[in-house]
């Protein structure tokens, strides 16, 4: 299924892993201005991992990566939040799942509980929240950090000059990548990983980046938090991160019943990209507890 069709014409580009007919099924989001490229590492590896019928999905939000265009009025957390229910309910219509949102997709997550908690408590086993904040960021630089690759996207156009930079998709500047090296990654990046990362944001630029950073700051998470009851919530956070602070994520964690807080060391921003190794098994705890409740075990 390459693309599902909201109910307002939108059409989402949509990717499956593993068995359509399991019982569980791991809903993937990607993060602002990235798109479902951020799981490359992640998703392929969870049903085998699983060792369980698992069925696995993977999508990009509206106005990123090969997903129909946002507007002003669609470029909204309440909108993501409407549209990741009607995938669960039109793309994932049975079974129990477990929601694992990076950065922006765990608000999407966050605005699904406030929009639609009837459906968020029928079908959600599990959540993990990779790098989201609940609502502080790191530091006053970090919450620029949109403004910042907006500029480098700049530096881009003005290396390979502006005709080239709409045909050239394939080389990035050695300026940009250490830009975004810095602002995303932590310790050790994987050279290939960053660039993959410059290839994700340059797809996004100029509309999304500028239309939906308004969301992301008037969102409020705090409320959604409080909906989510006794589910098993993993927040994963990486040590390095310049946007998401550690103490907010061990904070809301710690707030939460049954939350658990995660730090990786020398991890920055992109954890699924950066850190698959380590959250990959923090997925699988989760889809094994829904496998067993599903059992009565």
């Amino acid at each position: 299924m390459p693309a599902f069709t909201l109910a307002d014409g939108t059409p989402l580009h949509l990717v499956r892993w593993g068995d359509p007919a399991a019982s569980v099924t791991v809903v993937l989001l990607h993060g602002y201005a990235l798109d479902r490229r951020s799981w490359e590492r992640i998703a392929p590896l969870l049903p085998e991992a699983v060792q369980h019928p698992l069925s696995v999905v993977a999508y990009d939000h509206r106005g990123h990566g090969r997903s129909g265009r946002a507007g002003r009025g669609t470029a909204t957390m309440a909108q993501l939040g409407d549209d990741l229910a009607e995938v669960l309910e039109r793309a994932v219509p049975e079974g129990r799942v477990v929601l694992v949102g990076h950065d922006m997709g765990g608000l999407a997550i966050m605005a699904l509980t406030q929009r639609h908690p009837r459906l968020f408590a029928a079908r959600a086993a599990g959540l993990v929240l990779l790098a989201t904040s609940s609502g502080r960021l790191a530091t006053e630089a970090a919450a620029a950090w949109p403004g910042a690759l907006g500029m480098l996207a700049q530096d881009l156009e003005l290396v390979l000059g502006a005709k080239l930079f709409g045909l050239v998709r394939e080389h990035t500047s050695r300026a940009v990548s250490a830009g975004l090296r810095w602002w995303l990654f932590g310790d050790d990046a994987d050279p290939d990983l960053v660039e993959l990362t410059v290839k994700m944001i340059k797809r996004n630029w100029p509309h999304t980046v500028a239309i939906f950073r308004p969301a992301l700051d008037a969102y409020a998470r705090d409320a959604a938090l409080a909906r989510v009851g006794a589910l098993p919530v993993t927040a994963i956070v990486g040590e390095r991160d310049r946007i998401v602070a550690v103490s907010d994520v061990e904070q809301f964690a710690g707030s939460l019943d049954h939350g658990t807080a995660v730090v990786l060391p020398g991890v920055g921003h992109v954890v699924p990209l950066e850190a698959a190794a380590q959250v990959v098994p923090r997925i699988v705890a989760l889809v094994r507890d829904a496998h067993r409740q599903d059992n009565g075990s």
